[in-house]
């Protein structure tokens, strides 16, 4: 059986956060906040990272963030290009820029990847337990022959929200055996106490949701099939959306996991973490990152330098 590898979803250009965020330090020895989560990774067991990112970035993602992780895994590179797998799909947008969503992101590493993969965001930290339990999954999993077989962590939706802007969470619901039955990919989603609200109509209305509403921070784990199943019916969804949203119609991965589910192709574990999550969506999140990664090495969680 393959070992599991990371893929890092790196291409977003940050817009929220105005600027490349994937290349913010926030570490005082220059470590990005992606430093913290593969040092985690590679406690967990993970050797080999792939970094998805635009082809224009490589030269400086290079010299400022995957020179030095090199230190410690392996590390690979797949570019996230416009024109990969839409090429039977009519009317596409005529100007864009915007790459077409996570999945497409995912599937720009495929001929990379061999066996079990993890998938994370290069601008969350998901802490060292999210990484242990997506490791040990993928190391006694396989799909059965009925069903594939993959896993989300799972968090609790207010321990994911900041105080500075509105966020993106998939929804989740689970059953009794703790297998994923519904997502929803939901946007603008606020503080509010100690859970969180979104409105449909511009701020006419709200939809509260309680703090240990269980939500996706995009931490999967998925085999090989994922791929080829994804790839296959990647130009359906992403037409779907376009149809629905002409100039920003993407396709997240939540979408296609929520149509694999819908379609009895695949069953999803969810694995738990109460870890706090925190990131840089916005630049105003940045001093409270710094700070809550300065706890954690002032109490001997990481290294002052991870990779020395």
């Amino acid at each position: 059986m393959e070992k599991p590898v990371l893929v890092v979803l790196a291409a977003g250009m940050g817009s929220r956060y105005g600027g490349l965020k994937q290349m913010d330090s926030v570490g005082s020895c220059g470590q990005c906040l992606i430093d913290y989560s593969i040092y985690d990774a590679r406690r967990a067991g993970f050797e080999t990272v792939i970094f998805v990112i635009q082809e224009d970035l490589e030269t400086d993602f290079r010299a400022m963030v995957g020179d030095r992780i090199s230190r410690g895994m392996e590390v690979r590179y797949a570019f996230q290009r416009l024109g990969d797998l839409t090429g039977e799909i009519e009317d596409l947008p005529a100007v864009r820029s915007r790459p077409w969503g996570t999945t497409h992101a995912v599937l720009a590493a495929r001929e990379l990847i061999e066996g079990p993969f993890a998938v994370i965001n290069a601008d969350d930290y998901y802490g060292p337990e999210a990484f242990r339990v997506i490791y040990d999954y993928l190391s006694h999993h396989t799909d059965r022959p009925d069903c594939f077989q993959y896993a989300m962590v799972g968090y609790h939706l207010g321990k994911t929200l900041t105080e500075n802007g509105g966020v993106t969470r998939g929804v989740c619901r689970t059953n009794r055996d703790g297998l994923l039955e519904t997502i929803v990919e939901q946007q603008d989603i606020e503080k509010e106490g100690e859970g969180g609200r979104f409105s449909t109509d511009g701020g006419q209305s709200w939809n509260h949701l309680s703090g240990d509403t269980l939500v996706s921070m995009n931490f999967w784990g998925f085999q090989r099939s994922f791929l080829d199943e994804a790839g296959a019916r990647f130009p359906t969804l992403l037409r779907r959306a376009l149809d629905c949203h002409p100039e920003r119609g993407e396709v997240q991965l939540p979408v296609m996991v929520a149509d694999l589910l819908d379609r009895g192709r695949a069953q999803v574990r969810v694995l738990s973490s109460g870890e706090q999550w925190f990131g840089v969506t916005y630049r105003e999140d940045k001093p409270s990152v710094v700070d809550a990664l300065r706890t954690k090495t002032e109490a001997g969680q990481y290294p002052e330098n991870l990779w020395a």
